[in-house]
């Protein structure tokens, strides 16, 4: 089948955030008096929405608090605008790839769990090189991944068929979101999970390097002709 579109998540995908992201955590931590998490456990406490984020670093007795909860979201966006672009970047690789992909005139769009106001940023400031559309991240009234809405509204947005279109994630629940939304998934072994968990979830391959991606795509447009 020729994939007509390439939808891409984007924390741990198209960008390295992690460092971003858990230092801002910690200092929402440090606020409340409390002992950061090292940064690789970050890995595992992202990925699936902001709410989650927070119910993975705050002690039990806070995350059941509702209150207490809210207010460590409010803390961490103010944390996260303040330093957001200090450490992340493109992974190695992905320029090329996302260039190989508009010479093709291959439609992009990405597809997050991060709150929209910060996935517009971040498209913005780092991949501005690169037409995405749409850009869909976390909003009020749309559920987050692995609900396959948001996928599903890319597919309509771009008028094509859910099977036409090439997912590409790094975790579980964008292995599960192209699955439930018809698309067929690729796990990335640069972000931040690994590849059994890839596999379990859904993922028909796995790629160790962007490259690999332009290679399953070339193939899958030579298969068409």
């Amino acid at each position: 089948m020729r994939y007509q579109a390439v939808l891409f998540d984007l924390d741990g995908t198209l960008l390295d955030t992690l460092t971003d992201l858990a230092e801002a955590g910690n200092r929402v931590l440090a606020r409340l008096g409390l002992k950061p998490h090292p940064t690789q456990d970050y890995r595992y406490f992202v990925g699936n929405g902001m709410r989650h984020l927070m119910e993975c670093i705050l002690p039990r007795p806070l995350r059941e608090q509702e209150e207490a909860l809210e207010a460590a979201m409010v803390a961490f966006q103010q944390e996260y605008a303040k330093t957001w672009q200090v450490h992340t970047k493109p992974y190695a690789g992905i320029a090329e790839l996302l260039d190989y992909l508009s010479a093709k005139g291959c439609p992009m769009g990405i597809l997050s769990n991060k709150p929209q106001s910060f996935t517009q940023l971040c498209v913005d400031k780092l991949l501005a090189a690169w037409r995405f559309h749409p850009v869909l991240g976390q909003r009020e009234g749309i559920p987050r991944k692995p609900h396959p809405a948001g996928a599903l509204e890319t597919a309509r947005i771009l008028g094509l068929a859910p099977s036409s279109i090439l997912y590409v994630g790094d975790t579980g629940v964008d292995m599960r979101t192209a699955q439930q939304a018809g698309m067929d998934a690729v796990g990335v072994l640069w972000g931040f999970r690994d590849a059994e968990e890839l596999r379990a979830t859904g993922a028909e391959t796995v790629v160790q390097a962007p490259e690999e991606l332009v290679r399953i795509i070339a193939a899958s447009n030579t298969s068409a002709e």
